[in-house]
């Protein structure tokens, strides 16, 4: 079973929280619609910019511990590694999803879609 760890910051990357989840788009449904609790709509943490994907539960967990304890330089230079402009990730997972059941719609049922 996949298990994903992952780092969502807010709109003016002050905040940076590391997560770890079995369903990446659950997770980041939740996190858009936690209800913002302070004026400030910049600290509503609900922007994807680092992901991996782990094949096991112990590896995952094991990831976690080790991201969760980094500072916040390193927490930045591991998202600057592989999305250099923390551009928001879930946007383009929600495409891939779309794109996934387009791709295993049977034919008949496409008619039906469009």
């Amino acid at each position: 079973m996949k298990k994903y760890v992952f780092i969502v910051t807010d709109r003016n990357r002050n905040n940076l929280h590391v997560g770890l989840s079995s369903d990446l788009n659950k997770t980041m449904d939740f996190y858009q619609k936690i209800p913002n609790l302070s004026f400030d709509n910049s600290s509503h943490i609900s922007r994807l910019v680092y992901f991996e994907e782990l094949s096991t539960e112990l590896n995952a967990q094991t990831r976690f511990n080790l991201i969760n304890r980094f500072t916040r330089a390193q927490k930045e230079k591991l998202i600057r590694a592989v999305n250099e402009d923390w551009v928001d990730l879930s946007l383009g997972l929600k495409h891939e999803v779309i794109a996934r059941k387009r791709i295993f719609m049977p034919q008949a049922m496409l008619s039906f879609a469009s």
